[in-house]
């Protein structure tokens, strides 16, 4: 069933966590009834919000994208997310023997997917781009995001809870890091003259 665990992931994580390591789900198959799907909430939300809405700094008018540049952002952003789930599984994976896990790729990948769950949803509040409200709302879905984490990976990765704490700490480290890239490799690519375009 597409999107099964995600209402349980809010109202008993432990046990949702256990039920989708008992599915033994493929990468393509969780990508197919997941990722593909709620990864495309905060592409279109913000491709809406930045060409509809905008976003105002201090008392000015709002700021929108022309619908191309919106476009090719959000199509960059939607490929951005799908590559960063994969490749968060695959460190999952690759860092596993450390902590004395001895799982499939698949298995990583689809903890992965399945953390991001808080993340991809509040990419809803896209649609209307005011800093402070989706500062507010944004905070707890990574703070929730975090608890998923350190919940999920003894239960999916088969270890105890005292080296599931210091796996999901290298993990969320990576993820930083990964975060700074890719913060990194945006300001790059706008210096090289590919910056958003804005509407007159």
């Amino acid at each position: 069933m597409v999107l099964q665990h995600v209402w349980g992931l809010f109202t008993n994580p432990k046990r949702e966590w256990e039920a989708i390591r008992d599915d033994e789900c493929t990468i393509g198959k969780c990508y197919a009834v997941h990722v593909l799907i709620l990864a495309a909430i905060p592409a279109i939300s913000g491709f809406i919000g930045t060409t509809q809405f905008g976003w105002q700094i201090g008392a000015g008018d709002p700021i929108k994208l022309t619908l191309e540049s919106a476009g090719l952002i959000a199509v960059l952003y939607y490929l951005a997310m799908l590559v960063g789930v994969f490749s968060i599984g695959w460190m999952i994976h690759w860092m596993g023997n450390t902590y004395g896990a001895d799982v499939q790729l698949s298995q990583c990948v689809v903890l992965a997917a399945y953390t991001a769950t808080p993340l991809f949803l509040i990419g809803l509040m896209e649609l209307y781009p005011v800093l402070w409200i989706n500062m507010v709302v944004g905070i707890p879905a990574l703070a929730y995001t975090v608890y998923l984490l350190y919940t999920g990976v003894p239960v999916m990765m088969g270890i105890s809870e005292d080296r599931g704490f210091l796996f999901s700490s290298a993990v969320l480290a990576v993820g930083l890091v990964a975060f700074v890239a890719l913060l990194a490799t945006t300001a790059i690519l706008w210096g090289m003259g590919l910056e958003p375009q804005f509407t007159r």
